[in-house]
């Protein structure tokens, strides 16, 4: 089974497309949401689409809202704990997966020489630079074989928990994580891609989102210091 950890803070704008695409998925999985403290309608949301809280009754509802404090870091781990799949697959609010992952993660279970992936990844719409942006982000990750957040991340629970989860720092974890992981194996890169809905990029300015990322990616290559976390502003 897959175990699919979403965090979310104030996502009512792009969760319902995501939510709506990941239930046609073929294949045998449940979702576990993690609010980090939400003040829209994030868990109006929720709610309409079936997420409870756990309880007595139900301890693991295939649909599962819990909280963390806010973070992508400390929730991923939060919903990682309460997972019972042999994947943990980790998908952005904003993210959708293509036809058919889900099952082709089911159908990968039994081959133990798989032990984590993600996905190629693009960016809704047909604006020439956001794919420019993809097209360098996928060259990059196809190069170092570190797979960023919005990638959506697949590993086995028992790796994840042996590299302890993801540090707890406020800002390029999944960086961290994974530079951890390809010490242990070789992320096999999925295709066809995740798209990652361009609203964000949009409003934040397609030139600076541009110029923000080929920063990052300098940070990664480079092993530049850490940057400012003022750099990861919110963009809702």
């Amino acid at each position: 089974m897959i175990s699919v950890v979403m965090p979310a803070y104030n996502e009512e704008k792009a969760l319902p497309h995501t939510l709506r695409a990941l239930y046609l998925q073929q294949g045998e999985f449940e979702v576990i949401v993690v609010d980090g403290g939400s003040s829209d309608g994030t868990h109006v949301v929720l709610s309409n689409f079936g997420f409870q809280c756990p309880s007595p009754l139900t301890p693991y509802p295939s649909r599962r809202l819990l909280a963390a404090s806010k973070g992508r870091a400390s929730q991923m781990n939060a919903g990682a704990k309460q997972a019972r799949g042999e994947w943990l697959l980790f998908l952005h609010a904003d993210t959708q997966l293509p036809v058919g992952a889900i099952q082709q993660l089911n159908d990968m279970e039994s081959d133990q020489t798989i032990q984590a992936g993600g996905f190629m990844h693009q960016f809704s719409g047909d604006d020439w630079r956001l794919r420019l942006i993809s097209y360098l982000d996928n060259f990059r990750c196809v190069r170092s074989r570190i797979i960023y957040g919005d990638q959506a991340l697949f590993i086995r629970r028992s790796l994840f928990e042996e590299l302890g989860g993801f540090p707890h720092q406020p800002i390029l974890e999944d960086v961290a994580f994974c530079e951890r992981l390809i010490k242990k194996t070789s992320p096999l890169i999925l295709s066809p891609p995740v798209v990652t809905d361009a609203r964000k990029f949009l409003k934040m300015g397609i030139v600076r989102s541009f110029v923000r990322v080929l920063l990052i990616i300098l940070h990664v290559e480079f092993h530049l210091p850490v940057l400012p976390r003022s750099f990861f502003q919110d963009v809702r």
